[in-house]
Parts: structure tokens; sequence; C-alpha cells
């Protein structure tokens, strides 16, 4: 087992690996940026390194930096978390280099499910069903509107090394698909360094559906269900949960095989998400791999009982898995809401600011993962997320009025936040009957001044 691991990360996630290696008797090393000189991870840590300016470019995004801490700490492990440079195949080739490990799959790996192209040829080859699409990376636009042209409108526009709704564009018609390119190449540039794009058949009004697995280095891989993550806004998750109202046993098993079978594929290891998009008719398809622990995984680890991170930590040590599939039971039902330091009534503008008084919810079956406190600042350089509200209970109703009861306890002064619009999404009819896709907020909220609301200035139209 290490000994000790540095944690390439900050905020909640840094927590919550801080915590497991300290269940673990692990020490562990926190880096940290000018701007986070405070930060809550850096003052929890058993050791903290500075390790540049507020810009991610220069201190999170800085693998030099970065492992350079890791040597003269003397650690023997990095986990990268998520986000930052946990799905770097560089970075994680350069651990392997300097005799650290990587706690996530080998480069090799993150290389290969990273490209979309080539993660899509993989899943082909693997016999699982993947959206009609380009088999090549594609960087002339001419060239990509033939390819949309016989894939049939409408197309989804994709950086090749994409994630978290970058470099991402819908193209209705022949007629926008250029425009549409151009914007979604800069992005890609901009956000990769990489002019690569993908085309794929748009599935309309689809459900998002991802499957956690787990796999160690002797070709054991299980999975532990599904998560829905269909409410997004700019194709960013605001609310997750499990299990999906939407499987019966039947599709649910089909899918996690499917799951199974697509990390095999990969020869993957350590902690991955299997994510699917499932159609009306509930045909799924694969939709892409992401080779880290997902922020969402607390929903995962609150209806398996299973220990996410102390997994991870586990196969990067060389253990084998020490659960089998069939020892994997899913109990009751968790929502995870997401409270972003943000405005919905700008298009989710975020607004980074000083928090003043803070209070944090409670209660059997409620979970807050965070690392703000009251005083601490929310940065502008890094992610608006400012606290996750998870919740457990034996049904999905029940825990749905077990988040209503968690947010409203919960106090955030100082910020404009959208817990409001949480509020708003759990009361809608459609979400509490489990009616809705990825387009629900795009297609069931506007805003304008309402002082009566309830929980804030929001009304929702239908």
């Amino acid at each position: 087992m290490f000994q000790k691991i540095l944690i390439a990360n900050r905020g909640e996630i840094a927590l919550r690996i801080i915590r497991a290696c300290r269940e673990l008797g692990i020490r562990t090393v926190a880096v940290y940026s000018q701007a986070d000189a405070e930060a809550l991870h850096a003052q929890l840590a058993d050791e903290a390194i500075c390790i540049g300016p507020s810009a991610a470019a220069e201190s999170y995004l800085d693998m030099e930096r970065i492992l350079s801490a890791c040597i003269a700490a003397k650690a023997d492990a990095i986990h990268p978390g998520f986000g930052f440079l946990s799905e770097n195949s560089k970075f994680a080739d350069m651990c392997r280099k300097c005799g650290i490990t990587f706690i996530g799959p080998s480069a090799e790996v993150i290389e290969r499910m990273g490209n979309k192209s080539e993660a899509r040829n993989t899943m082909i080859k693997a016999g699982i069903p993947v959206v009609p699409g380009t088999e090549e990376p594609l960087t002339d636009a001419r060239k990509a509107k033939e390819a949309a042209d016989q894939i049939g409108y409408p197309v989804m526009i994709k950086a090749a090394l994409g994630g978290g709704g970058k470099g991402m564009r819908l193209s209705q018609t022949a007629e926008d698909f250029l425009e549409n390119f151009k914007v979604a190449q800069l992005e890609a540039i901009r956000g990769f360094g990489d002019d690569s794009m993908y085309i794929e058949k748009y599935i309309e009004e689809p459900k998002h559906i991802e499957f956690q697995i787990l796999a160690d280095k002797f070709g054991n891989v299980i999975q532990l269900g599904e998560r829905d993550c269909s409410i997004q806004r700019n194709h960013q998750k605001v609310i997750e949960e499990s299990p999906s109202s939407v499987l019966d046993e039947t599709l649910r098993k089909e899918m996690g095989s499917a799951a199974v079978r697509a990390a095999k594929a990969a020869a993957y290891e350590n902690a991955g998400t299997i994510e699917f998009l499932l159609d009306k008719q509930k045909h799924y398809y694969f939709m892409e791999m992401n080779t880290r622990i997902q922020v969402e995984h607390p929903v995962t680890e609150m209806v398996s009982g299973v220990d996410l991170i102390k997994e991870q930590i586990y196969i990067a040590a060389g253990r084998p898995l020490d659960l089998t599939q069939e020892e994997i039971t899913l109990r009751g039902h968790a929502l995870e809401c997401r409270i972003n330091a943000e405005d919905p009534k700008k298009n989710f503008m975020p607004c980074p600011g000083k928090i003043g008084q803070v209070h944090l919810p409670g209660g059997f079956g409620v979970r807050v993962d965070t690392a703000i406190y009251g005083g601490c600042e929310i940065s502008p350089y890094y992610d608006s997320m400012a606290a996750k509200v998870i919740v457990h209970d034996r049904t999905r109703q029940g825990a749905i009025k077990k988040m209503r009861s968690a947010l409203g306890e919960l106090v955030l002064e100082g910020i404009t936040t959208n817990l409001d619009f949480q509020f708003q999404i759990l009361d809608d009819e459609d979400f509490i009957n489990g009616n809705f896709d990825t387009s629900f907020i795009e297609k069931s909220f506007r805003w304008k001044k309402n002082k009566e609301a309830k929980h804030g200035n929001f009304q929702i139209h239908v």
C-alpha cells in the first residue's frame, strides 16, 4: 500500500481524497495555487505545497510543477481527482516515467478512450451499440459537411478530444453546419489544443444514462449500477440520481453487461464511467467513456455502499477487487444537486465572490461534499461549484422530499447561487414523475421577475 499520496486537485474532490487516505492510514500532500492559499484542502492535508500563480495553466495544469512537488514530498502516488489533469495521457505517462503511480488507467487507455473516434471504433469491435457517425476525426469543414449530409440532420459536432460540453455544437440543417463547425472547432483549439472534430447523428430527446465500473489489474470488471444524468444545462449536469426511473431490470442488466464489455474491450483499469444515450424507444448507444472518478460518484456510493475513492487506491496499489458482481446490491434511491455560484437568469453565468455565513444541512441520509467555509472565496479562476448535496432514501419520492428539506436548510450568504433554481426543478411535475430528458431545462424553464415565488424569483413556463 502507498505511504504518501499527492492530490493533484483542489476543492471538494481534494478533500474527499484526503479523507479516504486518512481512513486508510495514508499521508497526503496537497498542492495549491496562490488563489487557494487559505483553501480547506491545503489546511487539512498532512503537507501542502504552493505550485504557482492563481491561473490554472500556471498551477493545477502545470505538469512539471506538480511532479516536482511530488518528488520533493517523496510521495509515491498521485490522485488526479476529476478535471484538470485527470484525463491527460501525457501527465499519466510522465508519472510512469518518474516512477510515480498514477491513480487511474494507463496513458494508453486514457488516450484511446479520450479520442472519440478511437473510442467509438473500440466499441464497435466489442459489439456495443454506437450512434451513427464518422469513424475518423475530421479537420476540414467541407469534408465534415459531406459526412453530415450523409449521416442526416440533425447532427452533433464534437471535439474529438473534448469533454465537459466544450467544442460541441448542434447543427439542425445543412445551412447552419459550416458556421457551427467553425465555432466548435475554435472552441476545441482553445480548450484542448486540437482541431480534430467528430460528427454523429443527434439523438433527439435522449436520456443520459451512465454506468459506474471498477476494473483491476487482473481482468476483473464489475459495474455498480447506473446514474441518470439527464438534468443538464449547457451540456453540464445539474442533478444526478441513481437508479434511473426509466430502466426496468431487463434493460438495466443488459446495459450493465454492455458497460462491463466496454471496459474489458478498452483494457481498462481503475474506476471509470461508460456513458450511454437512451432514446424514446429504449435503444441505447455508447456515447463516451470517462477515464476518471466522476463528480457525481457519491450517488453510486450511497446506493451501493462502496467507497469508490478507496477502491481506486486499492486497484492502483495492485490489489485485486474483493467484490464480485453478485455481491453488488443496490439499495434505495440517491439524488445529488450541484450548488453552483452562478446566475441561472443570465445563462448560468459564474458569480464568484466571498462567502459570508454558511450553514450546511444534515440528518439521516444527507451528505454534503464541499470545501467552502464562512469567509472563503469562490474564485473566478476555477469551476463555480460550491457544494454537492447528496441524499439517500428508500424510494425516489422519499429522496426528492429529503432533498427539498436539505436544500431548505442550506445557507450560503454573500454569493449568487442556483439554489432557487434547484428548488424549481425539484417542484416540477415532470421531474417528480420522471418525465424528462437532456433537453428538460432548455424546454421547460425560462425566467422573469416573480416576487411571489416561494423559493426565489423564477417562474416555470412549460
